[in-house]
């Protein structure tokens, strides 16, 4: 059990026997009345969001859940298979259950699968990623307005905006949560 000053964003919480991801949170003191905290809780099992209020001094039940280090390993059907590089496990999580993330899911890629009652529910991505550009097209000479953006495509298929001075074979890093271009790396 957890109090209301312990949530979070990140916190999992489980919700009539169902685990929640917390989005986002907010503590509201009205001008009368009791303090409250308002939260977007995200449902782990079926990635609904729903909106929950608990006053202050109400107390909420973590979630059951084990978030493991895994390193993706490769596609197979509907499923991502993903392997414990301690233990050698692999475990294979659902399509569904990834989601939009797996645009950026390289090979090699380290991620927290989170397991629910041992059942593989989801999984959190690294803050960002690295990524090779595969294919962008040349920036216009002279397009030089402040900004600029073109598509590029990544060694994954996904498609960002990039800066025109973006070339192909060119490493870049990418932000997880927006799929925005962060910085270009040298490697």
């Amino acid at each position: 059990m957890a109090s209301t000053t312990d949530i979070r964003k990140g916190l999992k919480i489980q919700i009539d026997g169902v685990p929640f991801h917390i989005v986002e949170h907010q503590f509201v003191k009205p001008g009368k009345g009791q303090s409250f905290t308002r939260c977007r809780v995200r449902n782990l099992v079926n990635g609904s969001v729903v909106e929950r209020t608990w006053k202050s001094g109400d107390s909420v039940e973590l979630a059951d859940v084990e978030d493991r280090k895994m390193t993706y390993s490769w596609e197979e059907g509907d499923n991502y298979v993903f392997m414990d590089t301690n233990t050698g496990d692999q475990i294979y999580v659902g399509k569904e259950k990834v989601g939009d993330e797996s645009r950026f899911l390289a090979e090699g890629l380290e991620v927290e699968v989170t397991l629910f009652n041992g059942n593989p529910i989801g999984i959190d991505m690294p803050p960002n990623v690295i990524m090779q550009v595969v294919a962008s097209e040349p920036g216009v000479k002279g397009d030089t307005a402040s900004g600029a953006t073109k598509p590029a495509t990544l060694v994954t298929g996904a498609t960002v905006n990039v800066p025109l001075f973006i070339k192909e074979g060119e490493w870049i890093k990418i932000d997880t949560a927006t799929g925005q271009y962060q910085e270009r790396i040298n490697k």
